[in-house]
Formats: structure tokens, C-alpha cells, sequence
């Protein structure tokens, strides 16, 4: 799997460049991060609102 990545990797940076293909290399990751902290933001306020209702009882 790992020879496939690179392998992509490399034919990114042939056409389109080295910058452009590390510019969206980062922002995948950046986009995969800003994901993450919004699941776990949803997460979290759901955790809260369900601990607000239980205790409300």
C-alpha cells in the first residue's frame, strides 16, 4: 500500500508540480483535522446536552 501512495505522490508532483502538490497535500490533511475536531465538537455538545437532560430529571 505504501509503494501505491508514493507512487501517486510522485505522479502528482510530475504534473502538477512540487508546491502545487504539496499545497494539496496539506490542505487534505487540514481538511481531515478540521473533520475531526468537528466530529468531536458534535460530540461533545450532544454529550453535554444529553448529561443536561438527564440530570434535569
Amino acid at each position: 500500500m505504501p509503494i501505491l501512495l508514493l507512487i501517486l505522490l510522485i505522479i502528482l508532483v510530475a504534473q502538477f508540480g512540487f508546491w502545487d502538490t504539496l499545497s494539496a497535500v496539506l490542505g487534505g490533511i487540514g481538511i481531515v483535522i478540521l473533520l475531526v475536531v468537528t466530529v468531536g465538537a458534535v460530540l461533545a455538545l450532544a454529550g453535554a446536552l444529553l448529561m443536561r437532560r438527564l440530570r434535569g430529571r
